[in-house]
């Protein structure tokens, strides 16, 4: 128990960042160091473009836009780091940069502040939209993966919220959307749901995973739509095509509603459905068929949270696929 209650400090301890922004967001403000234990302003005279781009990046911030002297952040009552920071500016993190034992003469004027990109850190990959994909985090420069260990819609909704994709459908693991490369950032994500951003929830730290790429993680959101209608006179009309098992497929007449159509004009913004048209009204396509009975009770706001029967599989042909015209 002691060895365990130890290596969980060292790892967090280890994943404290060794320089902070103190503003209004993470990426911008008074810069500070921490040293001996003890967080320090910098002197504006010791720091430059090479050193903003080891701080940015150590702190997930993408690249600096503007390096700032003059404490125009404000002037902090810390103490004052004065010796010279000689970064050549590839480094990861700020404690691989050499440092001079030249120090220089600085007052809480002469505060050093920085304001970096704030680039997004989170991505999905491999699905057929933004919204949908593998998840995969930029950490210190480099993107990776993320553990599908106790991966649940709690930390889904965390990604959506961050891509501006609306709200999870589902938390998908065993590298649903193929494997990733690179290291596996994170394991057990300890997000309640409400977090702005992925690196705001608690973890297991980074880096710091047995996790394999098999374990890659995945999210979809519903900002990514899961049905289309094709070949039609506009986006609100056409042969419906539904992604299923990451394949556009064509849908079977038989198997298809008004509860259903009601569903998909809602998720294409498409208003109400008109019209379903059977018997290939709008062409015949080569696609594969989904024959299962897609059972929608009217009032989702996505095909996805509809289920479809596993036992009922109807007999078609390309001469039945479903066609469909919204108000929209």
């Amino acid at each position: 128990m002691i060895t365990m209650v130890m290596y969980l400090f060292l790892t967090l301890f280890s994943l404290t960042p060794e320089v902070r922004l103190v503003g209004s967001s993470r990426c911008s403000g008074r810069l500070e160091i921490l040293h001996d234990q003890t967080w320090m302003s910098v002197c504006d005279a010791v720091f430059d473009q090479q050193d903003a781009e080891v701080v940015c990046r150590e702190l997930d911030c993408g690249a600096p836009v503007q390096v700032l002297g003059a404490a125009a952040f404000d002037k902090g009552d810390t103490q004052m780091w004065a010796q010279e920071i000689q970064c050549r500016g590839n480094e990861s993190q700020i404690h691989l940069c050499p440092t001079s034992s030249q120090k220089h003469s600085c007052s809480h004027d002469d505060h050093q502040a920085l304001l970096c990109a704030d680039v997004t850190n989170v991505r999905l990959v491999g699905g057929n939209s933004p919204c949908a994909g593998r998840v995969e985090v930029l950490h210190r420069g480099q993107w990776g993966t993320v553990c599908d260990i106790f991966w649940d819609m709690a930390d889904a909704a965390v990604v959506c919220r961050e891509l501006d994709c609306g709200e999870p459908v589902d938390a998908l693991g065993a590298a649903y959307f193929g494997q990733g490369s690179g290291p596996v950032w994170i394991s057990v994500l300890k997000c309640t749901g409400k977090e702005s951003t992925l690196k705001n929830c608690g973890s297991a730290g980074w880096n710091k995973t047995a996790c394999t790429h098999n374990h890659d993680a995945g999210v979809i959101c519903s900002g990514h739509k899961r049905s289309r209608l094709v070949d039609g006179s506009n986006l609100c009309s056409g042969r419906l095509e539904i992604l299923h098992d990451q394949t556009w497929m064509s849908v079977c007449d038989t198997v298809f509603d008004q509860q259903d159509a009601e569903v998909v004009c809602r998720e294409l913004d498409c208003g109400a459905p008109v019209q379903v048209l059977g018997a290939a009204a709008f062409g015949k396509e080569d696609t594969q068929m989904l024959t299962q009975e897609i059972q929608c009770r009217g009032n989702e706001s996505h095909i996805s949270f509809c289920s479809i029967s596993p036992s009922h599989n109807h007999n078609c042909t390309f001469d039945n696929i479903v066609g469909l015209i919204c108000s929209g």
